[in-house]
């Protein structure tokens, strides 16, 4: 094998070094593309904040022409490397007489733990090709993450809008690294949806916030109980099907899930025992003391006490 090795072209050892570091590290699976303008994407992205999908999510409005084009991210941007990090939990809170949380919420923020794993990849990196311009990217910066994951050949956007990998179904963090470093790319990347007729997703979103790839952020309940900062709309209630923080739905029922999706590797993703033994009076009698220490360094940081309180006030109602 390394004798085979040593006649590739160097781009594609280079390649094939760094998908194998990136699954040393953990990640379920890797994908590199070519650093360019994102065309398609930006006419749909754009389309979508004119829509109003966005909601109040402001941000989605700024630095836009970075989210498109990688080299105003980092100077002589040559490659986007991609990774997928597992969330699937291997045990799941019970919903017997309780409110509902997002899976990828269960344990503590990827955002620290994916961005560490992708530094000491792009460490790997540099020990081998020396010093880069380059940058990581985990959901914190403007970033079209599906639109370079599909690029990458690492799956296709579902009806529901989330990336879905044919090995794995859709419950993946994703993480980038931008760099100057020219690889071997997927040149012709598949963009055939695979959902087919299925509209399990869409038929089972309780608020309609899904029409075939789209989603209106301003009926989601992953927004309305996240990002969202306003009190919830009336005509919401007895919608939210316990969820108090994130939604599931649209994945839960999703046939790629059902089939593929395994559980995660990642110990910092689990529950703790105290949020396995939690049940509708510990949520409604939460105190701010005990949401700081329960919650410290995980996802409904994000939220904050007052958030989540009127969520589980609204849910419950």
């Amino acid at each position: 094998m390394s004798s085979i090795r040593n006649h590739l072209p160097e781009a594609k050892k280079l390649s094939l070094f760094i998908k194998n570091e990136a699954s040393a590290l953990g990640f379920f699976d890797c994908g590199i593309s070519r650093a360019k303008f994102l065309k398609k994407d930006s006419e749909r992205v754009e389309q979508w904040i004119e829509n109003g999908h966005h909601a109040s999510m402001s941000y989605m409005e700024r630095n836009r022409e970075k989210r498109y084009n990688p080299a105003l991210l980092v100077e002589e941007a040559k490659s986007v490397i991609t990774v997928l990090y597992n969330y699937y939990p291997k045990t799941k809170l019970t919903e017997e007489n309780n409110f509902k949380i997002s899976k990828y919420a269960y344990g503590k923020d990827y955002h620290f733990i994916i961005k560490e794993k992708l530094n000491r990849l792009l460490k790997k990196i540099e020990e081998k090709t020396g010093e880069r311009i380059a940058r990581v990217f985990v959901d914190s910066a403007p970033v079209l993450d599906r639109a370079w994951a599909t690029q990458s050949g690492l799956g296709f956007i579902g009806k529901n809008t989330l990336l879905i990998n044919k090995k794995g179904g859709s419950f993946f963090f994703i993480g980038q690294i931008i760099i100057d470093l020219k690889l071997e790319y997927n040149e012709n990347p598949d963009f055939t949806n695979s959902c087919g007729n299925c509209t399990a997703c869409i038929d089972a979103c309780p608020t309609g916030a899904i029409k075939p790839f789209e989603v209106d952020a301003r009926k989601c309940i992953s927004f309305l109980t996240i990002e969202n900062r306003d009190e919830i709309a009336e005509k919401f209630k007895g919608k939210m099907n316990d969820w108090i923080f994130g939604c599931d739905i649209c994945q839960d029922v999703c046939p790629w899930n059902i089939r593929f999706a395994k559980p995660h590797n990642e110990p910092l993703f689990n529950p703790s025992e105290q949020l396995l033994t939690m049940r509708k009076p510990d949520w409604e009698n939460l105190d701010r003391p005990t949401f700081k220490k329960l919650f410290k360094n995980t996802p409904l940081e994000r939220t904050g006490y007052k958030g989540l309180m009127r969520n589980i006030e609204f849910a419950g109602q």
